[in-house]
């Protein structure tokens, strides 16, 4: 056969082969992880009639804040096993392991004990395949080749099919049978993208097996040591009633905070940034508060929202009663119908786009007008809140992370100092820890009684937050020396 009548590289739309697996396997964990959480509030809150466990709302709004926040606080812990200790594509095939094993566990373990479990092997795996996935589809590309882009597109619209589609299914198996074959769909859909992850996992080769800072081997006893001290405290503290589900979101917000402020500490004071380095860092200050703001009420969706949408939402459709989960399945269409257009818009924009203190800034005070939208339906009573009214506010919801969120994680590389690259893209995520388990621990006040002062009171908050950062903007443009 000659050079000529070769059969083309096979191609998934056009980029390298194995992208497909790590589509895949991403579309399938986002599935699994928003197809059990979009029913997972209502099963620690629904009476054991209903199929739940019959905590009070406010412990159960607390737990899924804490596993939100975890979940982001993992992912540090994933960076760094990659980084150190197996590289980046074998913490994301164990990573995989581990969530299909708590959506295992969810299905099959009865009560606390099942969601103990589940939820803590989930937080632990997402974070692994969260930190992971992203770097490994960067593997598949060198710096000058232009499919770049169009790769990250097609993983990120891989993200948001798996997040549509999870809630509408798993949601409608919980309402037609019971939560458990709701999480155990969730673990179906792990188990399928961990198959097709594996038959295609050796073509992951080169830096995607890498361990780029390898750990020395003196070291590796202490930090064992470490890890395993760490855990039997947070067993005794649980086990000893220390470490109650009702306080386990303000827990992760506190530790979040202090990690982030220990490592703005570190940062700071290292003698191996320059001046220029340290300004840039200080500019990042605001927009992580800005950030952590953003989230504490963007992440009420899984909280707040699910509580709105059992309770007072109208979820009657042609006689036919949705599933609470679906209204999680909102978003992510808006996410794929917008994402392009602000992409379009910026790169039309070019130079004359705005800075990113706007930007960080316009999503704050729209996230908060957000909340200000709940207004108009306080107080109507059990099924009066109108389902296109809500899909309205979801609307305004996903234009407000779309001026933060995509820009966020950018901005923390090339503000980061050389000497802390990893660090600095570690506190953008604890920026999304800090506020997902704010939102649990704010949700916790929440009640149908007072929606007026809830709504209004949060949404005017992160509105002056949001004005106060805009009107801060030149300095901390002037800070960050030349990035925008």
């Amino acid at each position: 056969m000659t050079t000529q009548e070769r059969t083309p590289e096979r191609t998934f739309f056009g980029q390298p082969p194995v992208l497909a697996n790590l589509f895949g396997v991403e579309l399938w964990e986002r599935f699994s992880f928003y197809g059990m959480q979009g029913i997972l509030l209502i099963y620690l809150y629904y009476t054991a009639a209903q199929g739940g466990l019959g905590l009070s709302a406010a412990t159960a709004t607390s737990i899924v804040g804490a596993y939100g926040g975890a979940v982001y606080l993992s992912t540090i812990l994933g960076a760094w096993t990659a980084d150190r200790l197996l590289g980046p594509e074998r913490v994301l095939f164990l990573s995989a392991i581990l969530v299909m094993a708590g959506h295992i566990s969810l299905a099959v373990l009865p009560g606390l004990t099942g969601v103990t479990a589940g939820l803590i092997l989930i937080a632990v795996g997402s974070g692994g395949v969260k930190a992971n996935a992203t770097s490994l589809v960067g593997t598949l590309y060198d710096e000058h080749d232009e499919r770049r882009d169009a790769g990250f597109s097609l993983f990120y619209l891989g993200i948001n099919l798996g997040a549509l589609l999870g809630p509408l299914l798993t949601g409608l198996l919980q309402k037609t049978w019971g939560f458990h074959w709701g999480f155990g769909l969730a673990a179906v859909g792990m188990a399928v993208g961990l198959t097709q992850y594996a038959l295609g996992r050796k073509r992951l080769t080169g830096p995607a097996r890498v361990v780029p800072n390898p750990l020395p081997a003196r070291r590796r006893l202490p930090v064992a040591l470490a890890l395993a001290a760490a855990v039997v405290l947070v067993v005794v503290l649980a086990v000893t009633g220390v470490l109650r589900a009702a306080y386990l979101s303000n827990v992760v917000v506190v530790l979040s905070a202090l990690a982030a402020v220990a490592y703005f500490v570190v940062i700071l004071t290292s003698g191996r940034i320059t001046a220029v380095e340290r300004r840039r860092v200080y500019a990042f200050i605001p927009l992580f508060v800005a950030s952590a703001v953003f989230w504490s009420l963007y992440q009420q969706q899984f909280t707040v929202v699910t509580i709105y949408s059992d309770q007072r939402l109208d979820r009657n459709l042609f006689g036919w009663e949705m599933p609470v989960s679906w209204v999680q399945s909102i978003n992510p269409v808006f996410i794929i119908v917008l994402s392009g257009v602000f992409a379009a818009l910026w790169t039309r924009l070019g130079p004359r786009q705005p800075s990113t203190p706007i930007k960080f800034a316009a999503g704050t005070v729209i996230m908060g007008l957000a909340f200000l939208l709940f207004l108009p339906l306080a107080g109507g009573g059990p099924n009066s809140a109108p389902l296109l009214a809500l899909a309205g506010i979801l609307l305004v919801f996903t234009v407000a992370e779309l001026l933060l969120s995509p820009v966020g994680l950018s901005l923390s590389t090339k503000l980061a100092p050389e000497a802390f690259h990893t660090q600095m893209v570690a506190l953008f995520f604890l920026s999304v820890a800090l506020g997902t388990a704010a939102s649990g621990t704010l949700a916790t006040y929440y009640d149908e009684s007072h929606e007026t002062a809830y709504f209004g009171i949060l949404g005017l908050i992160a509105i002056v937050i949001g004005v106060a950062l805009a009107l801060a903007a030149k300095p901390i443009t002037r800070l960050m020396s030349g990035v925008r």
